[in-house]
């Protein structure tokens, strides 16, 4: 196991920002799925060791991390994390590449042979003398991946690696995340609120809401009352859906549901609700579906059982799929 978290918590002015037990696998392309706000930046920065939590624990590769008596310097040699908004030298692109290996002492034709093939990687060879200070936002951020990698870390913590990125870099940094896991054995872990990105991209995809891990993706989240009608618990949203849930709580409360926890079929038992279907989208082994039930639902399909764009069908809620914040 590369990360093991046990409640592990950030509090920042009195407010508890961060809140969440997980683990990450090594080798593996992890994602952090969430709106902004929802901690994912602040969790990076603790497994990059640059930020200390309030409380819980963090183990790095079975080791119990003491972010007071660790040596974190050592373990940030093999952990790189990218910013939003990386900051390159007002250099050439080469020179920000051969840096990190000059002051590791690496010999000068060990160094041209690196960076020969981390330009490469990137698709960089022809703006190599280019000043880093002059790039576009894509074209700084491959450079950033570059000067990452010629640390050979083990793990690479990027931070929305394609945010204000045009469709061509953003393809093109989607492809080098491929590559540098698959290839090289590069434990990646992303951020994004890009839900298709994820699906692309990750092997796990773990959603973040309000520093929690949450069961299902931000945009099944929803505000409403809890209330009991015949026997039934029930979170009443604003145009009076009603969703089934397992929860003591009472009065005003938000809810998410889990895509997988929704099933649809005119032939179920149980609590029901109509919906047309709006959207259908591939995602990997399953196809998403974007349901039309007074406010936008999004639940997992069976490729075997698919509704068509336009049908009306009935879906029944799995309480236990619904979480209640």
């Amino acid at each position: 196991m590369l990360y093991e978290i046990e409640n592990l918590a950030k509090v920042y002015g009195g407010r508890k920002v961060l809140d969440v037990s997980l683990l990450l696998e090594r080798g593996k392309v992890t994602c952090f799925l969430g709106p902004n706000g929802a901690g994912k930046t602040t969790l990076l920065e603790v497994l990059a060791f640059i930020s200390t939590p309030t409380s819980g624990v963090l183990r790095y590769k079975e080791d119990k991390v003491d972010f007071g008596k660790t040596d974190l310097v050592s373990l940030r040699k093999g952990v790189v994390l990218l910013l939003q908004k990386p900051i390159l030298f007002s250099t050439s692109v080469y020179n920000n590449l051969e840096f990190p290996l000059k002051i590791r002492n690496i010999k000068k034709t060990e160094r041209e042979k690196t960076v020969r093939q981390l330009l490469s990687l990137v698709g960089m060879e022809r703006l190599s003398q280019a000043k880093a200070h002059k790039l576009s936002g894509g074209e700084t951020q491959r450079v950033a991946i570059a000067q990452a990698l010629a640390c050979s870390p083990e793990v690479i913590l990027m931070d929305e690696p394609t945010t204000s990125v045009d469709v061509e870099n953003q393809i093109i940094i989607e492809g080098i995340i491929r590559e540098i896991n698959r290839l090289r054995g590069i434990s990646v872990i992303f951020t994004t609120h890009d839900r298709l990105q994820a699906s692309r991209l990750a092997d796990n995809i773990l959603f973040l809401h309000e520093g929690r891990v949450s069961l299902s993706i931000n945009e099944n989240i929803f505000s409403g009352i809890i209330e009991k009608d015949m026997g039934i618990t029930f979170c009443v949203l604003a145009n009076g859906l009603k969703i089934p849930v397992m929860t003591e709580k009472t009065g005003p409360a938000r809810i998410s549901i889990d895509p997988a926890g929704v099933k649809h079929g005119n032939a179920q038992s149980g609590y029901k609700v109509k919906g047309k279907v709006i959207q259908l989208t591939d995602e990997k082994e399953y196809v998403r579906a974007l349901i039309d039930i007074g406010v936008p639902l999004s639940i997992i399909v069976n490729r075997a059982d698919l509704p068509a764009i336009g049908e009306e069908v009935f879906f029944a809620f799995d309480p236990e799929k619904v979480e209640v914040f």
